[in-house]
Formats: structure tokens, C-alpha cells, sequence
């Protein structure tokens, strides 16, 4: 399982969407989809339907920027972030 944490406008956008979670996902890309499954259309707020990752959107997974394809290990902390908030976010 991976520790996913969410920017607080996910809560706003999904009620009941926590900051912090658990999910079990190969991929950035799965979590995603993860996520969508338990909230829909939350993978559309963050990726272009069928494309990247949204342009205002970063993805990180343990510090590191990623892309759908990283990978996603057990144990892993995957952050999604709005861009405008990199700056300030402690990754």
C-alpha cells in the first residue's frame, strides 16, 4: 500500500475525500484510477481524459516528480498537488 496525500481542493471538489489515504496501485497512473473508482471524476480533475497529467496538477512520488508511468512501490508517498502550490508544499 501506498500513502497517497491529496491537496485540500480535492475535499472542496469531493466531499468526503480525506487528506491522506492508503491505496494499493502499480503505477501513478493506477492510483489515479484508483482514486476515480472511489470518487468519480476525480481522475479527471487531475489528468486529461485519456492524456497526462493536467498542466496545473504535479504528481510526486517520494519527492520525485512522476509521470503516469512511475512506478508506485509499497511503501511509497505519493503527493498530488496543485502546481501553484509547489512552492510552498513540504514534498
Amino acid at each position: 500500500m501506498a500513502t497517497v496525500r491529496l491537496h485540500r481542493a480535492f475535499a472542496g471538489l469531493f466531499p468526503g475525500a480525506p487528506a491522506t489515504l492508503e491505496l494499493d496501485a502499480a503505477t501513478v497512473a493506477d492510483t489515479i484510477a484508483a482514486l476515480d473508482a472511489r470518487w468519480p471524476g476525480m481522475g479527471d480533475r487531475i489528468r486529461i481524459p485519456g492524456g497526462p497529467v493536467r498542466p496545473n496538477i504535479r504528481v510526486f512520488v517520494d519527492g520525485t516528480q512522476a509521470e503516469l508511468a512511475t512506478p508506485v512501490a509499497a511503501g511509497s508517498t505519493v503527493h498530488v498537488l496543485l502546481a501553484t502550490e509547489i512552492g510552498r508544499a513540504h514534498v
